[in-house]
């Protein structure tokens, strides 16, 4: 079978931009006199407009800017901000690295505690390299300088809910939404929501911002929002509809068609399925992604093409991390499901140690099921399936169950894993596949104990 060269490609093409990245900060900047790179942003342009509309363009307008006036602290800060934006979307984590050397840059030249714009970034930095604990006290740095800045009040409530603090969280949003309403802070007060179980809240919350979108950027990112909720839920037809609403938006919006891939898959069509997923790899290659392509090319009988797509994993994990991100909850997954089940279980316990979380918990689970502990499992999977915070997850379910028929509980198996399917049936093309069949085999089969090996 031919090797899939585009996909491979596309990740070298990341380690190429990271291991030629030195000190410089944006594209196409020559260096300046003191061998720092040529500055890259435009100070007068929001970097909310710079992340909803074309950001490339934006942050070459303020690479010219940054050029003629170096001393612009604030033009330095949002040029960082617009770094962050645009390694999130598109996978290259060495934007990270420039991000923290133009928030630098902005800082030397106004002192912290006028610079709050700087200590948002940095907080928002933090948060996307998964330090929640150094973004938590970021925004709280910033929010003493400036009480109602609106990317450091969204920081916030990430880095509370990434640290499984959610009633913190939840006060955190509501803060958040008092003082600066607006589609980041009701994206983030939906996803609380959500996490708490309130599945129609999250809902209504997401409906009124769409509503209130001004722009296609805003108007994608919502719509794309409301479609991983109605997915989770197992509403695949709705799903469909919001993601075709994002891309009516914005055709180029890469996470309106993963979902749309996504989705496809759960729905049993892989041909469509494997159109959208090879296409988003195609253009960004991350962890989640690639075994989403993976687990659909599997589940479709293309098991050597599916192997290269969670080995390119690897590839991508060792550039973030030399970028300065945390990557142990992805790894911790994915190495349980397709790798190597030591590495999963070390990745695992690395992230509960930084930070207590329903999906810390439920990686850690996984990764002591894939190593055959799994009493210790099921007490993690308890915390990831729990009532309080109240979120309900198929993945989750799947683990819980599966941890539970390994100890011979084949009562409460058959429970979690039904209430997994019930949930959203097509929640993993693999793990699907196994759900079923494990509730299969369990419909007639004794109850047999094992104990941790």
């Amino acid at each position: 079978m031919p090797r899939p060269r585009w996909r491979i490609a596309a990740v070298v093409a990341l380690a190429v931009g990271i291991t030629g990245t030195s000190v410089a900060v944006g594209a196409g900047g020559d260096p300046d006199r003191s061998g720092q790179a040529a500055p890259t942003v435009v100070a007068d342009v929001p970097v909310e407009r710079l992340a909803a509309g074309d950001l490339t363009r934006g942050i070459e307008a303020l690479q010219k800017h940054l050029k003629a006036q170096p001393k612009d602290a604030t033009g330095w800060a949002t040029l960082g901000a617009a770094y962050v934006e645009q390694a999130r979307t598109s996978g290259d984590p060495s934007r990270y690295t420039q991000a923290d050397q133009a928030f630098g840059r902005s800082l030397k030249l106004r002192p912290a505690d006028r610079n709050d714009t700087a200590l948002a970034g940095r907080a928002a930095l933090a948060a996307a390299r998964h330090d929640f604990e150094t973004a938590l006290s970021q925004a709280d740095r910033a929010l003493r300088v400036n009480p109602y800045s609106e990317r450091a009040l969204s920081s916030r409530v990430d880095a509370l809910v990434e640290l499984g603090r959610y009633d913190d969280a939840r006060r955190a949003v509501e803060l958040a939404d008092r003082r600066r309403p607006g589609i980041p802070v009701f994206t983030r007060y939906a996803y609380v929501l959500e996490l708490r179980g309130d599945v129609k809240g999250a809902r209504r919350v997401l409906l009124r911002a769409l509503d209130s979108a001004s722009g296609t950027a805003d108007a994608a990112y919502v719509a794309t929002a409301l479609g991983q909720l109605a997915w989770n839920q197992g509403e695949y037809g709705r799903a469909l509809g919001h993601y075709a609403t994002a891309l009516r938006a914005d055709p180029e919006y890469v996470p309106a068609l993963e979902g749309r891939g996504r989705t496809y898959a759960a729905r049993g069509e892989t041909k469509r399925a494997l159109s959208d997923l090879e296409e988003v790899v195609r253009r960004y290659p991350l962890p989640g992604q690639l075994a989403a392509l993976g687990e659909t090319l599997e589940t479709g009988g293309q098991r050597e093409r599916a192997e290269e797509s969670y080995e390119l994993v690897g590839a991508w994990t060792r550039l973030a991390r030399a970028n300065g991100v945390a990557t142990d909850l992805e790894s911790a997954l994915i190495e349980a499901d397709h790798g190597d089940a030591a590495e999963a279980l070390t990745s695992a316990r690395a992230e509960w140690k930084r930070r207590e979380s329903v999906h810390t918990a439920d990686a850690l689970a996984w990764a002591l099921h894939a190593n055959g502990k799994d009493r210790e499992a099921l007490t993690y999977a308890k915390k990831a399936t729990a009532e309080s915070p109240g979120y309900r997850n198929a993945s989750f379910l799947f683990h819980r169950g599966m941890i539970e028929r390994a100890l011979g509980d084949d009562k409460a198996a058959r429970r979690d894993l039904r209430a997994a399917l019930d949930l959203n049936p097509g929640f993993s093309p693999t793990g699907a596949r196994e759900a079923t069949s494990a509730l299969s085999a369990l419909s007639g089969r004794p109850a047999a104990s094992r104990g941790d090996s």
